[in-house]
């Protein structure tokens, strides 16, 4: 596809993209007040910060499941149906979680939204769809920017939303989901023509049928790994980041959201802006590369910040981890035929969502243990720090493996 092609399938990109932006905004609203919410119940930060870490591995444990399943759905049935239907649910589930009473309440309401959030396997498929492999890491740096734009303005409105009221987030963000069924319904196309379907296989649709795929192409084993890792270290901030904002420097809902809107507002610009242009000059490796060891130090950086102002200037480097994700994308799409990229964004997810299970409970488990009298951690910041050191391993190994997957599509190609 050159870039008239790829410009000419403008209207569908625009319409995905709004699609999966609604559906951030929705995520990013509850962000600020959910772990406040289980402090809330929990009673104390260190109980809060282990049950954050389960509440986030359930999620988790539920895309584990459900995403290929979906991923394999969506091949057979095609996008629009599974994108449809999941947004749906999501806007159900924060109804739910805006009337959750107890902590039990809002435990199967983040197990819910795991199963409906697992439609993001379909979005990058939908992409995958539209563009040709030279175009991929440019259509998912779009993908990513519409979702780092859905995180700017997602926790500036629940960040202000929470400071009026801790269950308002959850009715706005089901209101937003309900706006993006809506859209969906009435504008979002269909992407995957009957031709090029698969029928349905549980063998490929079960999690670990799903994984087999990624060990029956070259390559893409040791790029699961690397992909794996990038999910783990970052899961730090899902499990710990609202919490040890307030706990360190005393930030409240409304800072929480203004620091997240703000890492979303960099990530949006390196996504957007950064990526298409630095993979036509250097190709998917060299930027992945980078952009890994980039966010190694940032991550470090937020780790070792003395005050909140060195806490915020830190997300700078860190925002160029977001290099990482579509260029590694891109290069595992290549090693796959067009009728399997449904079942592969469905195995990365499910790659994504193991890290997403452990990760959670290992860093909600060294926060717990980092702060208070019988701290078992030298430094508070420690969940940060090992974070960055699993980042940094993560680059280490990226370029050596694209490097050889570089080599293999070379070779395929002449």
């Amino acid at each position: 596809m050159s870039s008239s092609d790829f410009r000419a399938g403008k209207a569908a990109i625009a319409f995905i993209l709004v699609t999966a932006m609604l559906d951030i905004v929705a995520m990013g609203i509850v962000i600020p007040v959910l772990p406040p919410l289980i402090e809330q119940f929990a009673g104390d930060s260190s109980r809060a910060g282990i049950l954050n870490g389960i509440f986030v591995a359930l999620w988790a444990l539920m895309q584990f499941v459900a995403s290929p399943i979906i991923g394999s759905l969506s091949d057979r049935y095609g996008r629009r149906p599974v994108i449809l239907l999941s947004t749906a649910g999501l806007a159900a589930d924060y109804v739910l979680m805006a009337l959750a009473p107890n902590l039990w309440w809002l435990a199967l309401g983040r197990m819910i939204a795991g199963v409906t959030s697992a439609s993001f396997t379909t979005v990058y498929a939908y992409m995958a769809d539209i563009t040709t492999p030279e175009n991929r890491a440019r259509g998912y740096g779009l993908i990513g920017a519409a979702f780092s734009a859905g995180f700017v303005a997602g926790p500036l409105l629940g960040g202000a939303l929470g400071a009026w009221s801790p269950r308002a987030p959850f009715w706005t963000a089901a209101a937003m989901s309900a706006i993006a069924f809506l859209y969906g319904a009435f504008i979002l196309p269909e992407s995957l023509p009957p031709e090029r379907r698969m029928a349905f296989s549980w063998q490929r649709a079960n999690p670990l049928g799903a994984l087999r795929l990624l060990r029956s192409h070259a390559e893409l084993a040791g790029l699961a790994v690397v992909n794996f890792l990038l999910y783990f270290a970052h899961h730090v901030f899902s499990a710990v980041f609202v919490l040890y904002a307030g706990f360190r420097y005393g930030l409240d809902a409304w800072h929480v959201g203004l620091l997240l809107a703000l890492a979303g507002v960099l990530e949006l610009i390196v996504q957007g802006v950064l990526t298409g242009h630095a993979v036509r000059r250097f190709g998917d490796r060299k930027v992945m590369v980078f952009g890994l060891f980039a966010g190694a130090v940032g991550i470090a950086c937020m780790g070792l910040a003395p005050n909140d102002w060195a806490f915020a200037l830190a997300l700078l480097p860190n925002a160029l981890w977001a290099l990482a994700m579509p260029t590694l994308q891109s290069l595992m799409t290549q090693r796959v035929s067009e009728s399997e990229q449904g079942q592969l964004q469905g195995a990365n997810n499910s790659v994504g969502s193991i890290a997403g299970i452990v990760s959670p409970l290992f860093f909600g488990a060294v926060y717990a243990a980092s702060i208070g009298p019988g701290a078992w951690f030298p430094h508070i910041g420690s969940a940060f720090l090992i974070a960055a050191l699993v980042l940094f391993a993560a680059c280490l190994l990226g370029a050596h493996v694209a490097r050889k997957a570089v080599r293999a599509a070379a070779a395929e190609a002449a």
